[in-house]
């Protein structure tokens, strides 16, 4: 902080509510925070002694603090989380995204498709979750298809049925696509399936057995019968499932320091029944005290968005109620009601155990991936007889196909197991087609040239080849002056046989011959065979953009809006090419000259 006079910024420094920002010298934001008094608060940072490790390296980098003075520490709050959300600085708590978790979706049909999604929440229709982890997902939307027949697959093979597939046969869907059931009653059906997702079981029930009974009244003694054997599938999940304790919609937090980690649990109930189940693993950069954490995620939480439509009653958390009058304060502006309690007896007592045991269970899931990751890093030391333990292994591969759509992909292996922040992929360009030592080449030259710049170097660069790529790459790192990486190829021997690959050194004029169980060399293997997995998948989808689309987006007078019309309506570019004149003019927004130019174009003719 050469041109940062602490002392008199200090000095001059407010003693109202308000939000501080702490810049580097490059202008870029470290950190936000908010405070009741600005200066005491701000200058805890400048104390001469008390400080831990992590918050004088977060001092060290300080160029200057701008501050906003606001009218209160309801407003301040306001603006903290507004400007975290804006700008992600490195050195706050950020929650992770609930993009990352999967969700079902029902979508916005006249006969609805019922699917599994993750990623952003682009399609129109409802969502349901987040899910804890894929396999809930698909298990709670295996469990609606059995209930209600509900159909998944997509509009475009759905539009397109003359006869029942597979799922009909099998008990799995009520074959809306071919008329076996009614647009009223396939409606009934997706209500009932949101009553089972938004946890209103014992309305289900009550639904499910009045209709039991009606179809039983009116002798249809076939349909009572799907009717009971619908209320008996779901009382089984209910036993298995379920949690069941009064009626309360309630968030349920803990957070727990354990085993040099911390985890902040979120238990989900919902009419009395656990419905979901989240762990976070902050990344406590700056060495907060553990309840500032607990806190700063759950203000996060509900007022960045990631609770918008699971709202619940009660927030149940063992912490005082005036550390988060703020964030309930506002809430109730926005018109949403949430109280908070401890929890200390009842149902919250049980909770809170409940959320603590979940969340020790996931420090010792996260605990023991370290522990194996670290494990399988000490054999590659061993197998490479090397005089330290590698940190983060970093393999590039090359995928193409005769040149065209060429790709590098980029995988990393860290203490943690492969660490998929990390990966990059590298579009090749300026490189003759099918040269894949210039290729390679280039995409290493970049790829390690940042990391010079960043100060991060991996300790092992893996190479997916032989002598000949290894010596190449080996040039590079002789042109960066990089001297404390780890170079290694891996190659398939004479057998191209998994277990047989060869270990290439540069400079050697014989490879490196593990023994095929080494799990050293098993994991080198693994990590090649992913950098391979995740170079091709690149290819791929270049490749389909380039071969799938283009002919799509060349035809006359058709844009992105008809485009989606056109797919909807045919289901692919080959079903386009086999189609009639006439069938094009049945597409929504193709008149009939339109239909005879996009006819046209397809077959490479000119337009009459």
């Amino acid at each position: 902080m050469p041109d940062f006079d602490i002392k008199a910024f200090l000095k001059s420094l407010t003693q109202r509510a308000g939000v501080y920002r702490m810049y580097d010298k490059d202008k870029s934001l470290l950190y936000v925070g908010k405070a009741k008094n600005l200066k005491n608060r701000v200058s805890s940072y400048f104390r001469a002694r008390g400080l831990n490790a992590k918050t004088v390296a977060l001092v060290s980098r300080i160029d200057h603090i701008d501050v906003t003075v606001t009218g209160s520490e309801v407003e301040a709050l306001i603006l903290e989380q507004t400007l975290i959300k804006k700008h992600h600085p490195p050195y706050n708590i950020l929650l992770k995204d609930d993009k990352s978790y999967p969700y079902l979706h029902i979508s916005d049909h006249s006969y609805p498709l019922l699917s599994y999604a993750r990623g952003r929440r682009r399609k129109k229709g409802l969502y349901f979750g987040p899910y804890p982890n894929p396999g809930a997902a698909r298990e709670a939307q295996n469990y609606l298809q059995r209930l209600f027949l509900l159909r998944n697959c997509e509009d475009s093979y759905f539009n397109h049925r003359s006869r029942p597939c597979l799922q009909y046969e099998i008990h799995r869907c009520s074959a809306p696509c071919v008329g076996h059931i009614s647009k009223e009653e396939y409606e009934r059906d997706i209500r009932r399936a949101r009553m089972f997702l938004e946890g209103k079981s014992r309305e289900l029930i009550s639904d499910l057995q009045a209709g039991m009974e009606q179809a039983a009244e009116d002798l249809q003694f076939e349909k009572a019968a799907e009717f009971r054997d619908r209320v008996e599938l779901l009382r089984r999940i209910q036993e298995r499932q379920m949690a069941e304790s009064g009626e309360k919609n309630a968030d349920v937090w803990v957070a727990i320091e354990w085993q040099a980690m911390i985890c902040v649990q979120r238990l989900t109930f919902r009419k009395g029944r656990l419905t979901n189940s989240q762990s976070f693993f902050p990344g406590d950069k700056i060495g907060v005290p553990l309840e500032e954490l607990f806190v700063s995620y759950i203000e996060q939480f509900y007022l960045g968005g990631h609770a918008s439509d699971t709202l619940p009653e009660v927030l149940i958390a063992d912490i005082e109620s005036d550390v988060l009058a703020p964030m309930l304060s506002v809430l109730k502006e926005r018109g949403l009601s949430l109280q908070h309690q401890r929890g200390v007896r009842g149902d919250g007592r049980q909770w809170l155990a409940m959320a603590e045991e979940n969340a020790r269970a996931g420090i010792q899931s996260v605990m023991s991936g370290r522990q194996a990751a670290q494990s399988k890093l000490d054999a590659v030391a061993d197998l490479l007889k090397l005089n330290f333990v590698p940190a983060r292994i970093e393999c590039f591969d090359i995928s193409h196909a005769q040149g065209e759509a060429a790709y590098a992909s980029c995988v990393v292996y860290g203490k943690e197991g492969l660490d998929k922040s990390r990966y990059r992929r590298f579009s090749v360009k300026n490189v003759t087609a099918g040269d894949d030592y210039a290729a390679l080449e280039d995409s290493v030259r970049r790829h390690l040239t940042r990391m010079l710049e960043q100060n991060d170097l991996p300790d092992i660069l893996l190479i997916d080849g032989g002598k000949g790529q290894v010596s190449r790459i080996d040039q590079v790192l002789d042109e960066l002056q990089i001297t404390d990486v780890y170079l290694l190829g891996i190659s398939k021997g004479t057998t191209r046989k998994s277990g047989w690959e060869y270990l290439w050194r540069p400079q050697t004029a014989k490879p490196i011959l593990p023994d095929a169980h080494d799990a050293g060399f098993r994991l080198l293997q693994y990590v090649r065979d992913e950098a391979h997995r995740f170079a091709i998948t690149g290819h791929r989808k270049e490749r389909a953009k380039k071969r799938g689309q283009s002919d799509l987006e060349k035809l006359p007078g058709v844009g992105p809006k008809r485009r989606r019309e056109l797919l909807l309506h045919f289901g692919s570019l080959r079903n386009m090419r086999g189609a009639p004149r006439a069938e094009f003019e049945k597409v929504p927004g193709i008149s009939k000259a339109l239909a005879g130019q996009i006819f046209a174009a397809l077959h490479g003719e000119e337009q009459e």
